[in-house]
């Protein structure tokens, strides 16, 4: 479980960072697109869990 959350994880911080570099309002790090929205979202809550899974090992 532990290695396919981190898998997870890596790939939400992958794709909000693609997103990201090509979305104006995104890049400016004050607001973000719908789609940016749901891709920060996602990669939150992936990182919680997994940091989470850490500190309770």
């Amino acid at each position: 479980m532990a290695a396919d959350l981190y898998t997870r994880y890596m790939a939400a911080s992958d794709q909000w960072r693609a997103h990201r570099k090509g979305c104006p309002p995104c890049t400016d790090g004050r607001s973000r697109c719908a789609d940016g929205t749901g891709l920060w979202e996602r990669f939150c809550r992936l990182q919680d869990a997994y940091l989470t899974h850490l500190r309770t090992r």
